[in-house]
């Protein structure tokens, strides 16, 4: 091969490799902004005095004084439509049976999107849960809330060869002749002196407890649970996985035991993480009863089984590569094999096996499927160290995927989806970080 065609290959080697680079990041762009974005809308947004009234009452966050005034200035406008609503309620008595019964199956829409702005309306039962004793405690949700509010929603099915396309009525339309047509502007001009929003910045969504699965509060639980799940996976895999890994090193003779060790570790890598769930029920919750049922212990050894195969390769690579004229000097000095490895082998192969430890680390914090049988709950406080042998805990990945896709409001609470993402990687970060610096100071030792 000629110099020139060596040098056109090598550009365009370089070029390919530049042009992955890019596509790499810009994808990672694409992923991590609208998370991070979306995430940090779930500590920054301007909110109600709903939510307000929400963080006094349950969390005891607020200055009473100032909410009271609050409430009081807000009580004014919101009076006037409990007036409104009282006096079309009188005329409805009033009125001849069918225009009665339209116009009551008319009304019962407004009532219900007025509860959903501003809570429980005058007459309404005390309500049960939460959810249903606050209005919208975002301001952007309540501008929703209002479009449902002013307009009701209609399909038009005419056209049989097209899909059928959404449009929107007024709702005040339906109210003409009527006392309660004046409620739709007067709610649409006054929606802020009614919900009184305001910047706010919320860090108890990170340091307070759910309430009403998601609807309300913070997620601590769900990033403590990951904290214990992660960290104690790595307790019982990092040491096994040196201990094979030095077993493998330094002891094992070639041969078919050896042989099947090593492909079993290899297919083990690859084998599909909701069998390890699986696994971990049948093993260690049915068969050894590390606990009654689901519990963190039960949940860190199924993910310490999970990512051990990563870990016994990555530090039989570090040890491997370590120069045996380390060992043969130590050796050579009088010192025994077990010495060597401990003094010698294995202090010069950390640097490399803290690499392998920081990767399974990250992906214990995130995995979901391994933790769905044995250690997460959908709802649940937060957990004491004296707790994890026995109790199951919330945790980030898990609650991801339960919120997206199975809770009944899905829609409502999308900033909290994002709020839990962010803090997710956030925590594998930093943990990754941790273990960085941490390598980074055991090598500036080992270099002197």
């Amino acid at each position: 091969m000629n110099v020139g065609t060596r040098k056109i290959l090598d550009r365009s080697f370089t070029a390919v490799g530049i042009g992955s680079i890019v596509v790499m990041g810009i994808a990672l762009l694409i992923v991590i902004v609208p998370i991070v974005f979306n995430g940090m809308g779930s500590v920054f947004f301007t909110g109600t005095i709903e939510h307000r009234n929400m963080l006094y009452n349950e969390f005891g966050k607020g200055n009473s004084d100032v909410l009271a005034r609050e409430n009081a200035a807000a009580g004014a406008y919101r009076r006037e439509i409990y007036s409104m609503l009282s006096k079309f309620e009188a005329e409805l008595e009033s009125m001849e049976p069918e225009k009665q019964q339209e116009l009551r199956a008319q009304y019962g829409p407004v009532r219900t999107a007025l509860q959903a702005l501003f809570g429980p309306l005058p007459g309404d039962p005390e309500a049960v849960l939460t959810r249903y004793k606050y209005g919208q405690t975002r301001w952007d949700k309540a501008q929703e809330k209002l479009h449902e509010f002013l307009y009701e929603a209609k399909w038009d099915y005419s056209d049989p060869n097209a899909m059928a396309k959404e449009y929107f009525v007024s709702r005040a339309a339906g109210f003409e002749g009527t006392s309660l047509v004046k409620l739709f502007p007067y709610v649409e001009k006054n929606l802020d002196r009614l919900l009184r929003p305001e910047f706010t910045v919320y860090w108890g969504f990170l340091t307070d407890s759910s309430v009403d699965s998601h609807i309300f509060g913070g997620i601590w639980p769900e990033i403590q649970g990951t904290f214990f799940l992660a960290v104690g996976a790595m307790l019982f895999a990092f040491p096994l996985g040196v201990i094979a890994a030095v077993y493998f090193t330094e002891y094992a003779q070639d041969g078919f035991f050896t042989s099947m060790l090593r492909s079993a570790n290899s297919t083990l890598a690859g084998v599909p993480s909701i069998v390890f769930g699986l696994f971990g029920l049948a093993f260690f919750i049915n068969t050894l009863k590390v606990s009654e049922s689901k519990s963190v212990l039960a949940g860190s050894l199924t993910l310490a089984i999970m990512i051990l195969p990563t870990i016994i390769r990555a530090a039989e690579e570090a040890i491997l590569s370590v120069p045996k004229t380390y060992k043969e000097a130590s050796l050579s000095l009088g010192s025994t094999k077990w010495n060597t490895i401990m003094t010698v082998i294995l202090p010069a192969a950390l640097p490399g096996i803290l690499t392998g430890g920081v990767i399974s680390l990250g992906r214990a914090a995130g995995e979901t499927a391994p933790i769905i049988f044995t250690a997460a709950v959908s709802v649940g406080s937060a957990i004491g160290l004296a707790d994890v042998f026995s109790s199951p805990t919330p945790a980030l990945s898990w609650n991801i995927y339960n919120l997206a896709s199975e809770h009944e409001a899905a829609a409502e609470i999308r900033h909290v989806q994002y709020g839990m993402v962010l803090a997710l990687v956030g925590i594998v970060l930093l943990l990754n970080l941790s273990a960085i610096l941490l390598r980074a100071r055991i090598s500036k030792k080992l270099k002197g």
